[in-house]
């Protein structure tokens, strides 16, 4: 017995089949095509490319792993959160899907604030409306591009898409549906009040289900398309952020874990929805019913290192940047990086500032500094903005037991000795960290009944192999290196609005001179 999780992520979408004891026997990944990013702070892709991504790694993994479809009882979905699908009548895709990290709509956001009240808002979903969230993107729509909104007839996250193309099913999870500002949190149900007050019919939404429920069935011609046996159950999943808390076991009050991908995630479990007043934490439906938890998000953790990469990596013979490489040179670095900080607010940023104008900024240079003091700086200031995180939970009374470590931030020994010291608590590494895919496919065995609920999916298939202590004199350094980097963002506030102005001005005066007409001489 076997079943499938699929996760349909920025970068690429990741198949991966697990046995009835939770153990990976195969998985596959296929790239997406770049990101469509044709004005700044704009990000876009297409659905049609994460559905072919999605038949590629599900027909591979089958194939590697020669397992019969016969023998797989089911599959789970996540994927990136807030992406918004926009079709048409005849299921038809109405434009490229603006996914969770645009920036564009932060008119819209201080738009439905100012309509509903800051407080209220809060109160009806939980959040505040930030740019990210889908329901900012669909009145961006409606405001700039009038006849695609006339055409609208159903509203997909990007993971529901592919399930859409699975099963002809339109159904999301209450932990995905969480993050569109569309959903009633605490009870779990679309919020009539913020349709009625973004004037949205309510029959544009997919149906909504608990993670484990089962919302269709695999279609002949997704049978046909994928390997997949016709008529195979497809359970709702999740979010990635919670299929792939559900991954490391975070399900019970007081677990945490810390997930440097692309974005930055600290992600705590809890027994009743747990509301930042300020609005600087989200609070979303966990994947597990009855149970709710807080996010902290940094736009631009993994995507930090990823950038510095790319613009001044080394290249190997083999044409590629070696991270491996980056973090050697970081290692001969000392604590704290000689008073290098890094804020990493290269997309702006939401916990706890909550600007999509915010720059990033590497401040503290001398000529003392080498390449090595910048990565290490790089490494540590994405870890103080997970840290800041963790501050608002001790402010909510939100406990933290353990944290478990997951994404690139894991994999790195420094990377995970940089977080245990600046967190100041002992850091978890677990014996497989496979992401959301994992989590979406215990969630299957959950709803095809191989296991009867997900603690006990969890107790099974979660295992903690390492255990990384903090220095504490490394602990006292860098507190106060923290203590720092607080700093930092209110005193570059003002002016990293000013330069977003110049940017976006800049665009505009380049936009208009290309646009001139070419004149002989």
């Amino acid at each position: 017995m076997m079943v499938l999780g699929i996760d349909v992520g920025t970068g690429g979408t990741r198949a991966l089949l697990i046995d009835e004891h939770g153990c990976v026997v195969c998985s596959a990944t296929s790239e997406h095509a770049p990101i469509l990013c044709s004005r700044p702070g704009w990000a876009e892709q297409e659905p049609a490319d994460w559905w072919r991504a999605a038949l590629e790694a599900i027909r591979t993994c089958i194939a590697k792993s020669g397992t019969n479809p016969r023998e797989i009882l089911g599959v789970g979905l996540s994927g990136q959160m807030h992406g918004m699908v926009l079709l048409d009548a005849n299921g038809e895709v109405l434009r490229p899907s603006i996914i969770w990290c645009d920036q564009r709509t932060e008119e819209q956001a201080k738009a439905i604030t100012a309509r509903v009240g800051a407080d209220e808002l809060i109160h009806l979903t939980a959040n505040p409306a930030l740019t990210n969230f889908t329901l900012t993107k669909l009145w961006w729509v409606r405001q700039h591009e009038s006849e695609v909104w006339r055409q609208i007839r159903s509203l997909l996250l990007p993971k529901d898409y592919v399930r859409f193309r699975l099963t002809g099913a339109k159904a999301t999870d209450v932990a995905d549906a969480s993050g569109t500002l569309l959903l009633d949190v605490a009870r779990r149900q679309w919020s009539q009040a913020m349709l009625e007050i973004s004037d949205i019919d309510a029959s544009i939404l997919p149906q909504l289900f608990e993670s484990q429920e089962i919302t269709g069935k695999i279609s002949v011609e997704a049978a046909k398309l994928t390997g997949l046996l016709q008529g195979t159950p497809v359970i709702a999943g999740a979010g990635d952020q919670a299929a792939g808390a559900i991954g490391m076991g975070i399900v019970q009050p007081g677990s945490v874990n810390a997930i440097i991908g692309s974005s930055g995630v600290v992600f705590a479990a809890t027994d009743a929805p747990c509301i930042d007043p300020k609005g600087r934490l989200h609070t979303f439906c966990h994947a597990i019913p009855n149970r709710w938890h807080v996010m902290g998000v940094t736009q631009a953790a993994g995507l930090s290192l990823h950038w510095f990469r790319s613009q001044f990596g080394t290249i190997s013979s083999n044409g590629s940047n070696q991270y491996e490489s980056l973090i050697k040179e970081a290692s001969g670095i000392p604590a704290g990086a000689e008073g290098l900080l890094w804020a990493p607010y290269l997309l702006g940023e939401r916990t706890p500032h909550l600007d999509p104008e915010a720059r990033g900024a590497l401040f503290g240079l001398t000529v003392r500094h080498t390449r090595g003091h910048i990565i290490r700086a790089i490494l540590e200031g994405v870890a103080f903005s997970l840290r800041d995180t963790l501050t608002i939970l001790g402010e909510l009374n939100i406990p933290a037991r353990s944290i478990r470590l997951g994404g690139g931030g894991a994999r790195a020994p420094l990377w995970r000795q940089i977080q245990a010291d600046i967190y100041g608590m002992p850091v978890d590494l677990l014996e497989a960290e496979e992401g959301a895919a994992f989590g979406a496919a215990l969630l299957a065995s959950v709803g095809t009944g191989i296991w009867p609920d997900v603690d006990a999916a969890c107790k099974t298939a979660v295992r903690v192999a390492e255990r990384i202590k903090p220095d504490a004199k490394t602990v006292s350094l860098l507190d106060r290196q923290y203590a720092v980097y607080q700093k930092l963002y209110p005193a570059l506030r003002q002016i990293s609005h000013e330069v977003h102005a110049l940017q976006i001005q800049e665009v505009a005066d380049y936009q208009v001179e290309s646009a001139a007409p070419i004149r002989s001489a």
